[in-house]
């Protein structure tokens, strides 16, 4: 049971925080919050990328091949059709079987 509560508390307290700027900026156009509605996701995904490839060690192993080729999958995918979410699943799921079929 206080698991449950556990649980429910952290959803909560994690909804609220998510829920919050909304409630708090909702009636309000600020120039500082639109520029970072512009930057930030380009920002987090450019911040994503550099986190993902600091580990990849082109002297051993496979060489980086299977980051190669996911990376250049979603930059190929996303200029094709414009779709980031497209972009982002197919290259993981590039990623993933290249690691996992390609290479295993």
């Amino acid at each position: 049971m206080n698991e449950l509560v556990l649980i429910g508390v952290i959803a909560l307290v994690t909804f609220g925080t998510r829920a919050l700027p909304f409630v708090v900026f909702k009636n309000q156009k600020s120039p500082f919050i639109a520029y970072l509605g512009d930057v930030l996701p380009f920002s987090i995904m450019a911040m994503l990328v550099v986190y993902c490839l600091t580990e990849v060690d082109l002297l051993r192993g496979n060489h980086g091949i299977c980051e190669i080729i996911g990376v250049a999958s979603v930059v190929l995918i996303h200029l094709w059709k414009r779709n980031t979410l497209l972009s982002i699943l197919a290259g993981t799921l590039i990623y993933m079987a290249c690691v996992q079929v390609l290479f295993a």
